[in-house]
């Protein structure tokens, strides 16, 4: 090879490696841009959760991102969002994100509508309000749109229900349901529940009682209210299915409790006794016309398979225990009842 050819083939050869070395820092470039937009981590921190509410928009979900502090580069996720057209497939919900994850596929979430449900666990809560309260603070309606729903005279009648004991049908449990689980798909859901606890063998029990599982779930909830420990749960709903069958007067302290929306009361006194509602047992004769709370199963079971006793009274311990004393005559309760009022006195519990 001339020496001319040689000099043009290395000044070709360098040609050829700068062009080739342009093309690798570009594609470089680009490369690594791609990588940041689509596939880098992203998430800052740990744990957390991105909520869209339905009907929002792409500009809401960049504020609540930016208020939670939930991006380490905004900017990226923003391009990638608008090369996945994800301002077009936006879906509501609750989403978990985690420290690793990339744009790509916290994106691919957020339009496939892949949620992380939540868990909800309820038990004893005292009223319908307190409850569209809970619902509210966890799934995305408000406390008023639950409220409607519960009182929505045409929908809890075609159920069997009615205002006053609609809370009957929330069975407590832990149940997983989406975020933005519509109230009113929420109360049908609920209600698959219920059905599905009063099986057969519940209904037998009930029937057997001359209770419908409405009145168990109402005579429940005063059992759970008066019983601090489960295992005296069957003797107390054996001491008033005592009382129902013999047309006595239920008697029971919680529901005067209810009846005066006043639950700091330790002590019921003649004056508390005097308001005129269906729910003063010591005024009117069966059961309330509702829950005073949500009963436990534990509760609801105790009344199906409750203690077969002679016992009409029963009393809080004077020791203060929890447990209580019970009797099958007035004279027994009497005594009873004189050492709990002297150890309240004692203790200066008036009210």
């Amino acid at each position: 090879m001339s020496n001319e050819n040689e000099k043009s083939f290395k000044k070709s050869t360098k040609v050829i490696l700068a062009a080739l070395l342009v093309v690798l820092v570009v594609g470089g470039y680009f490369g690594l841009k791609f990588y940041k937009v689509f596939f880098a981590p992203n998430i800052t921190g740990n744990e957390k959760y991105v909520y869209v509410r339905t009907g929002s928009h792409l500009d809401d979900l960049f504020e609540e991102i930016r208020k939670k502090d939930i991006l380490t580069d905004i900017g990226s996720f923003s391009q990638a969002a608008a090369k996945m057209d994800l301002a077009q497939n936006l879906k509501p919900g609750r989403y978990k994100v985690s420290k690793g994850m990339n744009n790509r596929t916290l994106i691919n979430m957020l339009k496939a509508g892949n949620q992380d449900p939540v868990k909800l666990k309820f038990q004893n809560i005292r009223k319908k309000e307190d409850f569209a309260g809970y619902l509210a603070k966890n799934l995305e309606a408000d406390s008023l749109t639950f409220i409607t729903v519960l009182d929505s005279t045409s929908l809890i009648e075609k159920y069997g229900f009615n205002k006053d004991n609609i809370y009957t049908m929330f069975i407590p449990n832990t149940y997983e349901v989406y975020w933005n689980i519509a109230p009113m798909e929420f109360f049908e859901k609920m209600q698959k529940e219920y059905s599905k606890f009063w099986n057969d063998e519940r209904k037998r029990k009930a029937a057997a009682l001359n209770l419908s599982p409405i009145q168990v779930s109402i005579l429940a909830s005063i059992v759970d209210a008066e019983a601090l420990y489960d295992k005296e749960m069957p003797i107390i709903a054996g001491l008033y299915l005592n009382r129902l069958k013999k047309g006595i007067l239920l008697q029971a302290d919680p529901t005067v409790i209810f009846a005066n929306d006043d639950f700091t009361v330790k002590r019921v006194t003649n004056k508390l006794l005097q308001v005129p509602s269906k729910y003063n047992t010591y005024k009117y004769a069966g059961l309330p016309p509702g829950p005073i709370m949500m009963p436990s199963i534990n509760a609801i079971d105790a009344v199906l398979n409750k203690d077969d006793n002679n016992y009409i009274y029963m009393c809080a311990k004077e020791d203060f225990s929890g447990f209580h004393n019970f009797a099958v005559t007035v004279q027994e309760h009497e005594i009873n009842a004189k050492k709990y009022r002297e150890a309240l006195n004692k203790r200066n519990i008036f009210k």
